[in-house]
């Protein structure tokens, strides 16, 4: 079984857990087929014993495509209504 700490700033229910109400900063015992589903979840949840075999994902390569800029947008120029005259 792997181990994982509960980061959140409330108690929370975990119904996975048999709807164990968790604390923050505890450790809880959880499947270990179920680690990885806590692990994404990395502002609610940190690994602190992975399960035997584990081998951390690599991290996705990200692409950085670039960005175009927007043509710019001609000025609007505002005008008061003006009376015209009755003839």
């Amino acid at each position: 079984m792997a181990r994982v700490r509960y980061l959140g700033g409330e108690p929370a229910t975990v119904p996975e857990l048999g709807n164990r109400q968790i604390q923050p900063d505890e450790i809880v015992t959880v499947p270990d087929d179920r680690y990885a589903g806590y692990v994404m979840q990395v502002s609610l949840w940190e690994g602190i014993e992975p399960p035997a075999g584990w081998e951390d994902p690599a991290p996705a390569e990200q692409h950085e495509e670039p960005v175009e800029t927007p043509p710019e947008t001609p000025t609007v120029r505002r005008t008061s209504a003006r009376a015209q005259r009755e003839g």
